[in-house]
Order: structure tokens, then sequence, then C-alpha cells
């Protein structure tokens, strides 16, 4: 398994402006949005092309096209929506399911709420979006959920990560690749992520 990392200029410019606490609702989404982008281009580089003859103005020409259908895009409620906006500018017919979780207070497991995935999944190449890996509790469980459906190729994006996520993930699928904008220090006494850019749905939908 491997974490992919994009240190980028673009990258680095946009993740200050998103951490920043006087960032707005619109900004961040906005943002969140325009990194989402980054990271499918970066974890779509070994994507399968099909030989297609088209026309252009002047002649007939034989290029290669994306099957679209071959992948789809499950973001972990709620964060994770906020990551397919710009999914879908980049692959605009791919499939979406989504997932449900929340913290078992006593336990402190993720527990699922809610399932909804395309018809035959297990045919697909499925990337799973949440905006912060932090334990890596829910990226786990929605992992193990799309494998017990039969899913064989799973990539995990995420815009920041802690060190004990990725170990975490690692352990436990060490298939799925991880790809990220920043791996960050580490995590808090209550396992948010540092410096990170606090809790992103929150930030996301305006709701603190």
């Amino acid at each position: 398994m491997k974490e992919i990392v994009l240190n980028h200029p673009l990258i680095t410019h946009k993740l200050s402006i998103l951490r920043d606490k006087n960032t707005g609702t619109k900004k961040f989404r906005e943002l969140i949005s325009e990194i989402s982008i980054l990271l499918c281009y970066e974890a779509m580089k070994d994507a399968k092309l099909n030989k297609v003859t088209i026309e252009t103005p002047l002649e007939k020409y034989e290029t290669k096209c994306l099957n679209e259908d071959n992948y789809a895009f499950v973001p972990i409620l709620r964060a994770g929506m906020s990551m397919v906006e710009g999914i879908i500018k980049v692959v605009p017919n791919a499939k979406i399911g989504h997932i449900g979780l929340y913290r078992n207070e006593k336990t402190l497991e993720p527990v699922e709420y809610y399932y909804k995935m395309p018809e035959n999944i297990n045919k697909r190449e499925v990337f799973v979006l949440d905006p912060m890996l932090a334990t890596g509790g829910s990226a786990i469980a929605t992992i193990d959920r799309l494998k017990q459906d039969g899913v064989k190729k799973i990539k995990f994006l995420c815009v920041i990560a802690s060190p004990v996520g990725i170990e975490n993930l690692k352990k436990a699928h060490s298939d799925v690749e991880i790809y990220c904008a920043s791996v960050d220090r580490c995590l808090n006494a209550v396992g948010y992520i540092l410096p990170g850019l606090g809790d992103a749905g929150d930030r996301v939908y305006g709701t603190k």
C-alpha cells in the first residue's frame, strides 16, 4: 500500500486558505471542490482507456476514451459530499454511492446508518471520499462494507490525513491507495487533526 501526497504549489496555496479560521463557508466549499478535482486527477492516472474512432471537422481520427461507467465515487456522509461537486466535473457520468456512519459514544466504533450503492458496485473501481482521515475508523468501516459487496479495487481520497489515520488504514486494508493533499502533524486528545482545519462538515455546511 502507498500514500500519495500532492506536494504542489497550487495545493499548498489552496490549503493555506482552507485552514484559515476566517475563511467563510462559500470559499471553503469552493476550495474543497477544487482540491478534490486535483486529487481525482492524480488518482486516475492509471485509468484504462478504450479505443474509439471519431470525426474531427477535417478527418476521421482514432483516439482513446474513458468508460466512466467503470467508476463509482462513495462520499462518507456528511463531509464527504463536499468533494462530489469537484469530482463530477472531472468524471460527470460516474456513479455516486453513499454511506452514513456515526460513532457509538460508548464503544467509539463507527455504526452504519445508511448504505446505498450503484448497481453492480462489485464490477466498478471505487473511490471513497472524505475530507479528513483522522483515526481512520470511518474509512476502514466503509472499505470493509464495500469489500463485503465484492468490490476489488478501492482508492481513498482525502484532503488532510493524520499519520495515525494512514497507519491504521494501512494495517486494515493494505491494498488500498491513499491520495491526500497533506499529511498533518498529529491528532489532539479528542481526535482532531493538528494543525488541521477544524470540523470539515461544520465548515462546509455552516453548522458552527
